[in-house]
Protein backbone atom coordinates (compact mmCIF):
# COMPACT_ATOMS: atom_id res chain seq x y z
CA UNK A 1 0.00 0.00 0.00
CA UNK A 2 2.90 2.44 0.94
CA UNK A 3 4.98 1.82 -2.04
CA UNK A 4 1.60 2.50 -4.38
CA UNK A 5 1.22 5.42 -2.62
CA UNK A 6 5.22 6.75 -2.81
CA UNK A 7 4.52 5.90 -6.56
CA UNK A 8 1.58 7.53 -7.69
CA UNK A 9 3.05 10.93 -5.35
CA UNK A 10 6.33 10.48 -6.78
CA UNK A 11 5.42 10.25 -10.68
CA UNK A 12 3.19 12.91 -9.90
CA UNK A 13 5.82 15.49 -9.17
CA UNK A 14 7.28 14.99 -12.42
CA UNK A 15 4.39 14.89 -14.58
CA UNK A 16 2.70 18.18 -13.27
CA UNK A 17 6.43 19.89 -13.50
CA UNK A 18 5.91 18.90 -17.55
CA UNK A 19 2.85 20.04 -17.42
CA UNK A 20 3.83 23.46 -16.19
CA UNK A 21 6.39 23.97 -18.79
CA UNK A 22 3.43 24.38 -21.24
CA UNK A 23 0.68 26.16 -18.84
CA UNK A 24 -1.50 28.85 -20.93
CA UNK A 25 -0.79 31.48 -18.38
CA UNK A 26 1.76 32.50 -15.44
CA UNK A 27 -1.00 31.89 -13.11
CA UNK A 28 -1.77 28.27 -14.40
CA UNK A 29 2.23 27.58 -14.24
CA UNK A 30 2.19 28.65 -10.48
CA UNK A 31 -0.67 26.32 -9.88
CA UNK A 32 0.98 23.84 -11.79
CA UNK A 33 4.24 24.00 -9.69
CA UNK A 34 2.00 23.99 -6.61
CA UNK A 35 0.15 21.11 -6.93
CA UNK A 36 3.77 19.27 -7.78
CA UNK A 37 5.05 20.80 -4.82
CA UNK A 38 1.93 19.16 -2.86
CA UNK A 39 2.73 16.34 -4.29
CA UNK A 40 6.58 16.99 -3.36
CA UNK A 41 5.78 16.68 0.19
CA UNK A 42 3.21 13.69 0.22
CA UNK A 43 6.16 12.39 -1.33
CA UNK A 44 8.45 13.18 1.35
CA UNK A 45 5.89 11.42 4.25
CA UNK A 46 5.71 8.07 2.12
CA UNK A 47 9.74 8.32 2.55
CA UNK A 48 9.20 8.97 6.27
CA UNK A 49 6.98 6.12 6.95
CA UNK A 50 8.98 4.05 5.04
CA UNK A 51 11.77 4.75 7.20
CA UNK A 52 10.01 4.23 10.37
CA UNK A 53 8.51 1.06 9.37
CA UNK A 54 10.50 -2.37 9.34
CA UNK A 55 9.43 -3.66 6.96
CA UNK A 56 9.68 -1.22 4.30
CA UNK A 57 13.47 -0.24 3.05
CA UNK A 58 14.71 2.75 3.34
CA UNK A 59 16.06 4.88 0.70
CA UNK A 60 18.17 7.54 1.96
CA UNK A 61 19.52 8.45 -1.26
CA UNK A 62 15.86 9.07 -2.49
CA UNK A 63 15.21 11.22 0.24
CA UNK A 64 17.64 13.32 -0.37
CA UNK A 65 16.66 13.40 -4.02
CA UNK A 66 13.30 14.72 -3.17
CA UNK A 67 14.64 17.36 -0.72
CA UNK A 68 17.09 18.64 -3.44
CA UNK A 69 13.67 18.66 -6.11
CA UNK A 70 12.31 20.72 -2.91
CA UNK A 71 14.40 23.43 -2.54
CA UNK A 72 14.45 23.55 -6.45
CA UNK A 73 10.55 23.82 -6.83
CA UNK A 74 10.50 26.32 -4.09
CA UNK A 75 12.74 28.88 -5.12
CA UNK A 76 11.04 28.24 -9.02
CA UNK A 77 7.64 28.82 -6.79
CA UNK A 78 8.71 32.04 -4.78
CA UNK A 79 10.36 33.62 -7.73
CA UNK A 80 7.58 33.20 -9.88
CA UNK A 81 5.08 34.71 -7.15
CA UNK A 82 7.23 37.43 -6.95
CA UNK A 83 7.97 38.44 -10.54
CA UNK A 84 4.18 38.25 -10.60
CA UNK A 85 3.25 41.49 -8.58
Amino acid sequence: MISRQLLKSGTSIGANIHEAQNAESKADFIHKMKIAAIELEETKYWLILCEKLKTYPTHLELSKKVNELGLILYKILSTSIKSRK
